[in-house]
C-alpha cells in the first residue's frame, strides 16, 4: 500500500499537461470543503437552537407538574408534596397558583399569567428566581416599605414580580405600582364586578424567552390565594427531577404512587411536537446539505476519468515492469480519497471555526419576539461532526470506484501500441 499511496501522491503533486484536470480537482475539493462546513455550522446551529430552547424552558418551567384529575384546585396539598419528595428521583417540590389577569399602568394595559408561588420553595424547582435584572424575588413575601409608606393608614403595597418585555410595554420599573385585575371578578347585585388590586413592582426577571418576558407576573402564593379567591388551595404542585431526561420514567412512577385522583406532565410531554419539529428538521437539512458533498463527488469522478486519460502511458508501462490491477486500482482510489479527505479536514476545520467565533461573540442577533431568543447560538456536537466526516469520506470514496476500476482494466499493450 505504500507503493501505491505514493503514487498516489506523486501525481496530484505532478504538473499536469491538461490545466483543466487541475482545476476540477481544485474544485472538487472545495465543493467537499463547502459541503463539510455548511453541514458543521447548521447542525451546530440547530442544536444550538434546541438546546438553548431546552434550558430556557426547563429554567422557567420545572420539570414536571401536578394536577387534579377533576381540574378543581387541589386541597390536601401538603399530602402530595410530601409523598412526592419521598420519590428517590425527585429533587424538590413546591406548590403553585396558575391564573389569568390583566395588568394595568396608566392607560396601558396587558394580559399576563398570574403565578403564584413560595419562593423559598420554588427556589429549589426553577431557576427563574435567579434571572433578575432588578429586585427580588424574596420581596414577594416581605415587600419593602418605601419612603411615604410609613404615613399611610394601610400596610405596604404587596409585591409582584414581571418580566423584563411586560414592564416595557407597560412603561413600569421597580418600585413602581401597577393594578392586576381578574377577569372572573365577583358576583355583586349589580352583576359581575371585575376585581382589582394595586401591587407594587418588587422586581423583574429576565429568561431569554419573549413569550415568558412578556406575559408572565409572580405573586407570594399567599396573595394568589387571597386574590382569586382560593382560600388554602393552589392549582398544583411543580417538582424538579435528578435527570430530568428520564421524565418519562419518573412521571409513571410517581402517577402509579399517587393513583387516579391525580395526573403528573412532564415537561418532555408538554413541548414534545415543539421538539420533534426540531428534530425532524435537522435530519432534514443534514440529508438536504449532504447533496452539496455529492454533487462535489461527481468532481471528483471527472478529475479521476480525466487523469486515468492522461496517464494512460504510464499506466502500461506500470503494468508492463509487473504492477498488478489491484495497485492501479489503489493508486487512483488513494488519489480520490486524498482529496475527499483534504476537503473533509479544511471544512470541517472552517466550520468548527466559524461556529465557535460566532457563538463566542454572538454575532447573529436575532428578533426576540419570532425566534424566542436574542442571538443565534451554535452547539458543537462531536458525533454530529464525526457523522459529517465519515459520511463525507464514505461518498469520496464511492466516487473513486468507477474511474479507479476503468484504469486497473486497461490493458498494458492498447497503452503502450502507439508509443
Amino acid at each position: 500500500m505504500v507503493f501505491e499511496l505514493f503514487l498516489a501522491l506523486r501525481y496530484l503533486r505532478a504538473k499536469r499537461k491538461q490545466m483543466m484536470i487541475s482545476v476540477i480537482t481544485l474544485i472538487s475539493t472545495l465543493g467537499v470543503t463547502i459541503g463539510v462546513c455548511a453541514l458543521v455550522i447548521v447542525l451546530a446551529v440547530m442544536s444550538g437552537f434546541a438546546n438553548d430552547l431546552r434550558e430556557k424552558i426547563l429554567g422557567a418551567n420545572s420539570h414536571g407538574v401536578i394536577f387534579r384529575r377533576d381540574g378543581r384546585p387541589m386541597e390536601s396539598y401538603e399530602v402530595v408534596k410530601k409523598s412526592v419528595e419521598a420519590h428517590a428521583d425527585i429533587v424538590a417540590a413546591a406548590p403553585f397558583i396558575y391564573q389569568q389577569g390583566i395588568l394595568r399602568h396608566g392607560k396601558r394595559v396587558s394580559g399576563v399569567v398570574v403565578k403564584g408561588i413560595n419562593p423559598a420553595l420554588s427556589r429549589r424547582v426553577v431557576t427563574v428566581t435567579e434571572k433578575m435584572r432588578s429586585g427580588s424575588f424574596d420581596e414577594l413575601m416581605n415587600p419593602p416599605a418605601l419612603p411615604g409608606d410609613e404615613s399611610e393608614e394601610t400596610a405596604p403595597l404587596p409585591g409582584i414580580v414581571i418580566g423584563e418585555e411586560l414592564a416595557a410595554s407597560l412603561g413600569l420599573i421597580s418600585g413602581e405600582n401597577v393594578f392586576l385585575i381578574s377577569p372572573f371578578g365577583t358576583q355583586t347585585p349589580m352583576g359581575m364586578v371585575p376585581k382589582s388590586r394595586e401591587y407594587r413592582v418588587c422586581g423583574i426577571f429576565y429568561t431569554g424567552m419573549y413569550d415568558y418576558d412578556s406575559s408572565w407576573a409572580y405573586l407570594s402564593i399567599s396573595e394568589a390565594q387571597d386574590f382569586f379567591s382560593l382560600d388554602d388551595r393552589v392549582s398544583g404542585i411543580e417538582i424538579r427531577m435528578q435527570d430530568p431526561f428520564k421524565a418519562d420514567r419518573v412521571t409513571t412512577a410517581i402517577s402509579q404512587k399517587l393513583g387516579q385522583e391525580y395526573y403528573l406532565r412532564d415537561w418532555m410531554s408538554m413541548n414534545q411536537s415543539f421538539f420533534e419539529a426540531l428534530k425532524l428538521e435537522k435530519i432534514v437539512m443534514f440529508i438536504i446539505l449532504l447533496f452539496i458533498v455529492t454533487v462535489a463527488a461527481f468532481g471528483i469522478v471527472s478529475s479521476l476519468m480525466m487523469m486515468v486519460m492522461e496517464k494512460n502511458k504510464d499506466i502500461g508501462i506500470l503494468k508492463a515492469m509487473g504492477a498488478t490491477s489491484k495497485s492501479i486500482l489503489l493508486i487512483f482510489m488513494a488519489e480520490g480519497l486524498i482529496i475527499g479527505i483534504m476537503g473533509t479536514f479544511f471544512g470541517a476545520l472552517l466550520g468548527l471555526s466559524v461556529s465557535w467565533v460566532a457563538d463566542k461573540y454572538q454575532l447573529i442577533k436575532l428578533s426576540g419576539d419570532v425566534y424566542y431568543i436574542t442571538h443565534l447560538p451554535f452547539q458543537i456536537n462531536s458525533l454530529d461532526v464525526f457523522l459529517i466526516c465519515t459520511l463525507s469520506i464514505f461518498i469520496s470514496f464511492l466516487a473513486t470506484i468507477y474511474p479507479s476500476m476503468q484504469a486497473s482494466r486497461l490493458r498494458p499493450v492498447e497503452a503502450i501500441r502507439y508509443e
